[in-house]
């Protein structure tokens, strides 16, 4: 399990290691302590990710176009 704080890692470091941990949580070999310490970190990363994924979204910008097909300018991305 990686050390380094989750609040500092970038999206993808974060998405790989709640992959990795998905994993061995899926195979089932860890000790008790082991695994709940694993689901632990995971649920962390997994927050991480969603909130780094809504900034993401939040800062996207729909290019609106003009009538020949310029563009006009830009507005929020809508999601919805």
């Amino acid at each position: 399990m990686n050390e380094q704080p989750v609040e500092q890692m970038d999206f993808e470091t974060a998405l790989a290691e709640l992959e990795t941990i998905v994993r061995t949580l899926e195979q089932g070999d860890e000790p008790l302590d082991r695994s709940i310490a694993l689901y632990q970190r995971a649920e962390t990363l997994k927050k991480h990710c969603e909130t780094r994924l809504k900034s993401a979204r939040e800062r996207i910008e729909k290019i609106t176009l003009d009538a020949d097909g310029n563009p006009a300018g830009a507005e929020p991305f809508d999601a919805g």
